[in-house]
């Protein structure tokens, strides 16, 4: 089961980060949990210095930006 972190403070980019993130796992059948990362020291001790950003299992894939949920499936499929 992949863990993917949605890392951000709660902005709007970040809740439509992890609702295309949700959409494109369902979308897929992924065995995965979503969890919100909203601390900023942990999103600064991942090496994140833009939001939102997305990591999966502990490896930081997007900052700075919204994939849509096609660009998700696609990071999703990679690991």
């Amino acid at each position: 089961m992949k863990l993917i972190q949605i890392l951000g403070t709660g902005c709007p980019k970040c809740r439509k980060l992890e609702e295309n993130t949700k959409l494109a796992a369902k979308q897929m059948a992924l065995e995965c949990e979503v969890l919100k990362v909203t601390d900023i020291n942990a999103i600064m001790h991942m090496g994140v210095m833009m939001t939102p950003a997305l990591a999966i299992d502990g490896k930081v894939k997007v900052t700075g930006k919204v994939p849509s949920v096609d660009e998700l499936k696609i990071i999703l499929a990679e690991d």
